[in-house]
């Protein structure tokens, strides 16, 4: 069957919902934290070298950057098809490709000409390193798309905050241009002590933040869930961590062979008036904020909130189906979801949420909604007399929903 069949035949099936199988990625430089429900045996069945898995990558048309040793479709999303004659696997991407408006609506399609967004679980047992993803201007000089992205830390899998449950953003006000670039000429002399010159915020679950492109950042021990623009570009502007060393090629990730050494370039990609900005908190924390009047929708039988929503490429809501209720939810969008808690019906699929999960085993926590889907709303039923169905969705750019 060919890849549009494929699609074709699963966007029938699913009636305008298609199922999506787990995407697992691994880092050479993170520790996995152990919250994303991989078997334990599991999160380095890649092999040492590849490091760890602690990554959950959702709704994904975007490739890894993971190196020469990077897997085929790596980071890339599958649509499952499961029928009489077995299961038939296509990507998102080659799907969106071949159906585009049907999957991701017309607006998207005729603006991006793909999915341009993804979203993520991050799971690391450390803290990561000081680190950047390149605004527009910066990443077009590798051939990539600039990089914001949003954190918010889902209850469901934060039993543990692991080692360092603490975000370094930004950098201190008061700080000079030329005390950064001396840490930056001094990666590989040990520790660069770049941290020196940031603040580190506590995480709390069921909160989160924004991270624009050109904001240094050393996220924090807790499992995140991140929607962010589809990109993979980065550079480690920090060179020790939790007595980690970072390789200094991560240092110069992102920028053009003919420019690396040029540690002006370096700096030029730090957005400095957003960095140094006094109200950090204030200008980039998330708490949930309710999409309407909350009696009218617990009246309903359910609750939902923006848990991301100060970046007009991507937003992210919060839904919860309260026991016994069977609700029906409209959008104005496509968007990527994920089943934190519960079981129960979502229109023809039977969703649950797993426990353990092996590499390569196919899961009913995970699915993406086509807009026409969306706009007409997704019929869901909570079948359990005790427990909520609790789902994560992501938006792409441009929400008509969203209200900035």
């Amino acid at each position: 069957m060919g890849l549009s069949s494929i699609a074709e035949k699963a966007l029938e099936q699913g009636k305008g919902i298609l199922r999506l199988a787990p995407t697992w990625v691994p880092r050479s430089f993170c520790v996995p934290g152990r919250r994303i429900k991989l078997h334990p045996d599991d999160y380095y069945i890649l092999g040492g070298e590849r490091g760890g898995i602690d990554e959950r990558w959702l709704s994904s048309t975007t490739p890894a950057e993971n190196g020469p040793l990077t897997g085929e479709n790596e980071g890339l999303s599958q649509i499952v098809l499961e029928d009489e004659s077995g299961v038939q696997k296509v990507t998102l991407r080659d799907a969106v490709e071949e159906l585009k408006g049907q999957i991701i609506g017309d607006r998207l399609w005729d603006q991006y000409k793909s999915w341009p967004m993804y979203s993520k679980f991050f799971d690391n047992m450390g803290p990561l390193p000081h680190h950047i993803h390149h605004r527009d201007e910066h990443a077009a000089m590798v051939g990539q798309n600039g990089k914001p992205e949003a954190y918010y830390f889902p209850p469901q899998l934060n039993n543990h905050g692991g080692d360092f449950p603490y975000t370094f953003i930004g950098i201190a006000p008061g700080t000079s241009k030329e005390q950064i670039k001396e840490c930056l000429m001094n990666f590989t002399k040990g520790d660069n002590k770049i941290t020196n010159y940031s603040q580190a915020f506590r995480l709390e679950p069921g909160t989160g933040w924004d991270v624009p492109p050109g904001m240094l950042h050393a996220p924090g021990s807790l499992c995140t869930y991140e929607p962010q623009k589809a990109s993979d570009i980065f550079a480690m502007y920090q060179s020790l961590v939790n007595e980690a060393v970072i390789p200094e090629e991560l240092l110069w990730k992102g920028t053009p062979k003919d420019r690396i050494g040029d540690y002006d370039l370096l700096m030029e990609v730090i957005d400095w008036d957003l960095n140094v900005n006094p109200n950090l908190m204030e200008k980039h924390f998330m708490r949930p904020k309710p999409v309407k009047d909350v009696a009218e929708m617990e009246a309903e039988g359910y609750s939902e909130n923006w848990i991301c929503y100060k970046n007009e490429a991507y937003s992210a809501k919060e839904l919860t189906v309260f026991p016994g209720q069977t609700v029906t939810i409209k959008d104005a969008a496509a968007y990527g979801m994920i089943v934190m808690q519960g079981h129960g019906k979502l229109g023809e699929w039977d969703i649950e949420t797993p426990a353990l999960i092996r590499y390569g085993q196919l899961t009913n926590d995970e699915y993406f909604v086509s807009e026409k889907a969306a706009v007409e709303g997704v019929v869901i039923t909570n079948p359990s007399k005790t427990d909520p169905i609790v789902i994560l969705k992501h938006f792409g750019p441009g929400n008509p929903d969203l209200v900035l």
